[in-house]
């Protein structure tokens, strides 16, 4: 989608190989490049037409980059601009210092990667100003002009990229910073030269400098009259003698010769229309009809929850461990997690949406124990990266869902993990106690009924703990960011964080009438944060108890309408909150720090839009919600189709009325994994009001067996 800054017209390029036509200035009008119908729905040509791939790129907004990308590819081209975000970018900035080649997007801790900066240059003059007049971009492709004349685009396949460079004179060139990381996380380099080309690797401190990452590149200049060394890790390329000038890039995580094995002869455009059509099949898994307001931000952010993990391993199935060693596996491995924080949203979307994925993502998470899996990164790690824990959750959770997992193998270094877990604050015994709620249910897969008790007990000890620290809402802390040594959140966020144990967390708080009086005074409050991840579950709570409407209609109105924050991630109540829409369509998309941390939040959008909640992680269970289009049309790709149909719509019906499940009327508020997956239809009739008699039955309510 085209730079929404002007409302006007957008120069983009255009480049074929032959070199009869250099570049082609085409004319853009955001009016025309989306239809609409009559009644204000979306007809785009193609689902990546609905991608705004600048939405959360300024500020402190999302952290997100309108970098060229291809699916869960570590690498990304993508500009570099003073001042910047985490990524590196901020869309109102348009002084440019040139381009990279790793992106974690929406991460925080100042952000991550920003690998090998390549910057067009006039007049071997490493100083060129970059002042950007225009940008354009789509999935895979990325472009801008100067007002120097320089005009840059970018497009990528996986783990390789091409820069296409055009001059307003001959006298031209490239300058290179393998020292240039984002921010300042360089470590080490080796680099060997030729005539047209830089190869070698290139070790970086991982998000919040926990670990090192190294990439291994092959990085040519076709037709380049040499390569110049300006400092021990900076280099002047020089041009072609022509206006033009291109540069393709390989990565991988093994070897410089893999790397190599990356580079094409292949034309641009052949690169960019690739890289284009696979955003398409895998946008097309979900098939949306509705407003094109709506269509168009859905789209832009389940395109943001396909982007990590990265596929580490090479065609043959080598891949290097997170030990630094390298070896061989029968099925893709992955790298690049955010487990912590994706593990609540985009993990379980991509376990419903993309079955094939997600089971090599699985297994790569369970290949993580055997070399040495931290909370945090290793030493060694094949990309960036940022944390793990809760993994055991995941994979119980992919178990669960259907996905092999192997349990046996890895059950040792599971129970070595458990047994080092930090109950040593509030927020993190109730985090612990989640792991080994997670262990016990593994351990009993695997037989061991003995240690699978043991587990039990201790994801029972959450009660003493939660009695102690959440229980007494009286103390004047409890509304107060980081009280009581907390991570990130307050007393009054994390209380509910035992989403394995409802029922039992119920009777913590006095039964079932007590437990939705709380709730309503969180939320009447305002006590919730969406800006982070903490109590990202609690809006769908009311599921579990006889007033579920609660829950779809904060649903909507986090999804959609104007919300009361008080709460971001520094600071306490009461300073400078705000009111407004939670999700924007525009750079400044989420609220203040909301970082959409490797397609967290971008994935809780994308599954309640749809009418779908994660009940529990772990559980394969999914609450019903009114979906915010008028149809879903979902392709597993493996020949199941589901479809969510709304009757009765209209876009400001939030009200579940009643609903069918493949013609049988459906009176609880839940499906399963399997219900879904096997294909089928869901009818969902919406109204103005609730409907107060519909959900109550057969309600399912996690706890723990006795």
């Amino acid at each position: 989608m085209a730079d929404r800054k002007n409302k006007a017209m957008f120069k983009f390029f255009s480049r074929f190989r032959e070199g009869k036509i250099l570049y082609l200035i085409l004319s853009v009008s955001l009016s025309t490049s989306c239809e609409q119908n009559s009644s204000g729905q979306s007809k785009a040509a193609s689902l990546t037409d609905h991608v705004n791939v600048f939405l959360g790129t300024s500020g402190d907004h999302g952290q997100m980059s309108p970098s060229a990308s291809y699916p869960f590819s570590m690498l990304s081209i993508g500009p570099i601009t003073t001042p910047h975000t985490h990524t590196g970018y901020e869309y109102y900035a348009k002084k440019y210092e040139g381009f990279v080649h790793t992106h974690l997007e929406g991460v925080g801790c100042t952000g991550a990667g920003g690998n090998i900066l390549i910057k067009p240059i006039l007049n071997d003059d490493g100083n060129t100003s970059l002042i950007r007049k225009n940008q354009q971009a789509t999935p895979g492709y990325y472009a801008v002009d100067f007002e120097n004349g320089i005009q840059a685009e970018m497009t990528v396949a996986h783990n390789y990229g091409q820069h296409h460079y055009h001059f307003p004179e001959s006298k031209n060139g490239l300058f290179v910073d393998l020292s240039f990381t984002q921010p300042r996380r360089f470590v080490a380099e080796e680099h060997q030269l030729t005539k047209d080309a830089i190869s070698g690797w290139i070790d970086t401190q991982t998000t919040c400098s926990a670990g090192v990452y190294r990439i291994y590149y092959y990085l040519q200049i076709p037709g380049s009259a040499g390569i110049d060394s300006i400092s021990e890790h900076q280099f002047r390329v020089k041009g072609n003698g022509t206006e033009e000038l291109d540069a393709r890039i390989g990565f991988s995580s093994v070897s410089c010769e893999y790397a190599q094995a990356q580079i094409t002869d292949a034309d641009f455009n052949k690169v960019r229309t690739d890289a284009n059509e696979q955003w398409e099949k895998l946008l097309s898994h979900v098939q949306v009809e509705g407003e094109k307001d709506r269509v168009d931000l859905f789209y832009s952010l389940l395109y943001r929850g396909l982007q990590a993990p990265y596929r580490v391993s090479e065609d043959d199935g080598v891949y290097r461990a997170i030990n630094g060693s390298i070896q061989q596996s029968p099925t893709p491995i992955y790298n690049g997690w955010a487990i912590w924080d994706n593990y609540r949203e985009q993990l379980p979307m991509l376990s419903l949406l993309y079955p094939d994925q997600f089971d090599d993502i699985a297994k790569s998470i369970a290949n993580l124990y055997p070399y040495g899996k931290k909370n945090w990164a290793t030493m060694h790690e094949p990309s960036p990266t940022v944390r793990t824990e809760h993994a055991m959750v995941v994979l119980l959770d992919a178990w669960n869902k259907g996905y092999d997992v192997p349990f046996n193998e890895i059950k040792n270094q599971l129970i070595a993990e458990a047994e080092t877990l930090d109950y040593g604050s509030p927020d993190k015994a109730l985090e612990s106690s989640y792991d080994c709620w997670a262990l016990s249910a593994i351990l009993k897969v695997t037989g061991d009924t003995v240690l699978s008790q043991k587990y039990r007990d201790k994801a029972l000890d959450y009660k003493r703990y939660w009695q102690k620290d959440f229980s007494d809402l009286s103390k004047d802390d409890v509304d107060r960011m980081q009280a009581r040594g907390l991570y990130q959140g307050t007393i009054w966020q994390y209380r509910w964080f035992v989403p394995f144990d409802l029922a039992g967390l119920k009777e913590l708080a006095g039964g079932e009438i007590e437990f939705i009086s709380q709730l309503d005074r969180f939320f009447d409050k305002n006590n919730y944060n969406h800006a982070n991840q903490p109590d990202l579950q609690v809006p769908g709570m009311y599921n579990a108890t006889k007033e579920p409407w609660k829950s779809q209609k904060l649903f909507r109105e986090l999804l959609l309408d104007t919300v009361v924050q008080c709460y971001f991630n520094d600071n306490s109540k009461g300073i400078n909150p705000y009111i407004g829409r939670i999700y924007k369509n525009k750079p400044r998309a989420y609220l203040r720090t909301m970082d959409d941390d490797a397609g967290t939040m971008s994935s809780w959008f994308v599954m309640r839009s749809m009418g779908l909640s994660p009940a529990n992680i772990g559980d394969p269970i999914y609450y019903l919600t009114a979906p915010i289009f008028k149809t879903i049309n979902i392709d597993f790709g493996n020949g199941k189709r589901f479809t969510i149909e709304v009757k009765n719509y209209e876009k400001d019906n939030c009200y579940i009325q009643k609903a069918s499940l493949n013609g049988k009327p459906l009176m609880r508020n839940w499906l399963t994994q399997a219900e879904l997956s096997v294909g089928g239809k869901l009818v969902i009739e919406t109204g103005p009001n609730p409907n107060k008699t519909w959900g109550v039955e057969h309600q399912w309510i996690s706890h723990i067996p006795r």
